[in-house]
C-alpha cells in the first residue's frame, strides 16, 4: 500500500517522536511505501530513517523551492513547482493518508483532502494518529461541524482518529 504521511518537518519532543516513530517502522515492517513531503528534517526524516530501515521504501514528493532539503535515500523524489502541484501529487500516489502531529502545512493538507473527499473526488481513507491527544481541538470543531450540519455526509465517512499505530493499521487494513 501507499500511504501517504502528513506530518511536520520540524524536530519534536520525544512524546511525539515515538508513536511516529513506532509507526513508522509498522510501515515498512509491512511492506508499504512511503508517500510523504521527502524532506530529511525533523519529523519527516525521522519517518523515512525508520520506514527505510524496517524495509519499506521510499516516495518523497517535494517543492522545487525545498530541494536542498530533500531526502538522500528516498527510492524516488519528485519535484513540484508548487505547494498545490506538491498536494496533488502527494493525493495521487496515496492509497491511504495518515496525518502525525504536525503544524499549519499539515493542517492545510488534511482539511484539503478532507474538502475533496466530501465532494467525492476521493474516497481514500484519512486516519489521524492522535498523539498525546494533540488533534483533539480540531476532532472537537469536526464533530461540531457535522452536529450541526455543515458537513454533506457524516464525519465517520470523512476521517477516523486512533490512539495508536497499531489502530491506524487494523483501520487501514479494514478500509
Amino acid at each position: 500500500m501507499n500511504i501517504t504521511v502528513f506530518c511536520s518537518a520540524y524536530s519534536l519532543d520525544a512524546r511525539y517522536t515515538g508513536p511516529a516513530a513506532d509507526f513508522a517502522r509498522q510501515l515498512g515492517e509491512g511492506g508499504h511505501t512511503l508517500v510523504w513531503g521527502g524532506s530529511n528534517a525533523g519529523l519527516m526524516g525521522l519517518l523515512a530513517d525508520t520506514v527505510k530501515a524496517a524495509g519499506g521504501k521510499l516516495v518523497g514528493v517535494m517543492v522545487e523551492l525545498l530541494a536542498h532539503k530533500g531526502y538522500p535515500g528516498a527510492d524516488e523524489l519528485v519535484m513540484t513547482p508548487d505547494l498545490p502541484a506538491r498536494k496533488a501529487e502527494l493525493l495521487a500516489r496515496a492509497d491511504a493518508i495518515v496525518v502525525l502531529v504536525g503544524g499549519l502545512g499539515t493542517l492545510d493538507e488534511v482539511t484539503e483532502v478532507l474538502e475533496l473527499k466530501k465532494h467525492d473526488l476521493h474516497g481514500k481513507p484519512v486516519v489521524v494518529l492522535d498523539t498525546e491527544g494533540f488533534y483533539t481541538g480540531l476532532r472537537t470543531q469536526l464533530e461540531r461541524m457535522d452536529a450541526e450540519g455543515f458537513l454533506p455526509r457524516p464525519l465517520g465517512e470523512l476521517i477516523t482518529f486512533a490512539e495508536t499505530p497499531a489502530e491506524v493499521f487494523a483501520h487501514l487494513a479494514t478500509s
